[in-house]
């Protein structure tokens, strides 16, 4: 009966995490078109989708230090679903770049809250299971985010420039309302101290998986959720095949993140991580030396299973050291840092397009994941890496 009750719970998180992914990624594929449409520059454009990361960037080490001192998960959930189809109607409505920039930026307050479900999640698992937690997180995110992104393109083809972002709100909405159905973990009544909490990070593990996550999430916001879509377009894409770019990124990102937990325990996470890296090198390299629609959607399969095993590999060595009660803190820490690639990334590759062309953007950023290869093989080793390293203080 134990066991029927925890697979409802897992069922209803899964749902949850799609929806919220789904409300905030529906108008992915079409929004930098769609701020370019608005008479936004591509340097707007950097802005715009870089102002989601930025807002990540300030409020997750503040929310994860908050919800491991109030021992509470689950609200702050609700309220990353609330903020989230309020950014998506707000963008579907508004008619100025600059306003579609606030109301991305709101949509990094509600991105912001994803370090709640991770650890809630995770704490449904043994802590030496915490990658594969992450596998299985990642999963469902990339489902979520891989139906909106293939809808939204098909959508606004059909019904116009707004309708993906009103959509992604009123699912957004059902969402808000299972996630009030969520079970939170019992988590044990101790006394944390901020300061202890602030000392998670200063962990090496910690800071050195933060670090690759940046290039990473500079990487992907640079390119299928950054100016991919505008080459594709470049080369004569129509708004449903930019649903159909995003998918055949996702198919494989899915794939790979299901079985990164078993590719983990096969290979080790360094070599994983490694060649990951070098995949998504090749692939972003690629991108501006396509002249067709097949060419480029060949480089996002690539890149997209670079992608699924690089996160949840990366979040998993994140938690996996790190106590339970302070597990917050630390995912906080992790994801605050890496949200300065979502910043970054989308505002350099932006500039560069913008006084260069977006040729020299994508190598750069193809580079940049050549370094994080090298710095992956440099920072991860087995005895940095060793499971049994708990932090407790």
């Amino acid at each position: 009966m134990i066991q029927v009750q925890q697979q409802r719970d897992h069922r209803l998180f899964y749902a949850v995490t799609m929806i919220y992914w789904f409300a905030l990624y529906m108008y992915m594929p079409i929004l930098g078109p769609y701020v370019q449409h608005l008479g936004g520059s591509l340097q707007m454009v950097g802005l715009v989708v870089g102002s989601y990361g930025f807002t990540q960037m300030i409020l997750r080490i503040p929310l994860g230090i908050l919800s491991d001192k109030l021992r509470k998960r689950r609200i702050f959930i609700s309220i990353g679903l609330a903020l989230a189809l309020t950014s998506s109607i707000g963008m579907g409505l508004v008619s100025s770049p600059w306003l579609v920039f606030l109301f991305r930026s709101l949509a990094g307050v509600a991105a912001a809250t994803w370090v709640t479900f991770t650890v809630l999640f995770s704490s449904y698992f043994a802590p030496e299971e915490a990658p594969r937690a992450m596998g299985i997180i990642v999963f469902y995110t990339l489902l979520g985010q891989m139906l909106a992104t293939t809808l939204g393109g098909f959508t606004a083809d059909i019904l116009g420039w707004q309708a993906p972002f009103i959509i992604g709100g009123l699912v957004g909405l059902v969402g808000l309302y299972l996630s009030t159905k969520i079970v939170e973990s019992t988590m044990k009544k101790q006394t944390v101290k901020v300061n202890e909490l602030l000392q998670v990070g200063k962990d090496p593990i910690l800071l050195s998986v933060a670090f690759l996550a940046i290039l990473f999430q500079c990487i992907t916001f640079s390119t299928i959720y950054g100016f991919t879509p505008s080459h594709a377009v470049a080369i004569g894409a129509s708004r449903s095949q930019l649903s159909v770019l995003a998918l055949i990124s996702s198919l494989p990102a899915a794939y790979a993140s299901l079985r990164s937990g078993i590719w983990t325990e096969k290979f080790g996470e360094r070599a994983l991580l490694v060649t990951a890296f070098l995949v998504l090198a090749v692939a972003t390299i690629i991108i501006p030396f396509t002249t067709n629609l097949w060419m480029l959607y060949i480089t996002q399969g690539l890149g997209g299973f670079g992608r699924g095993v690089i996160f949840p590999v990366l979040m998993g060595i994140s938690i996996k050291s790190i106590s339970g009660e302070k597990r917050a803190t630390a995912m906080g820490f992790f994801q605050s840092i890496y949200a300065l690639g979502m910043f970054g990334g989308p505002v350099l590759v932006g500039f560069i397009g913008e006084y260069l062309n977006l040729t020299g953007g994508f190598i750069v950023v193809g580079i940049i994941a050549v370094v994080a290869a090298v710095m992956a093989y440099g920072f991860l080793n087995a005895t940095r890496l060793h499971p049994e390293r708990v932090v407790k203080a």
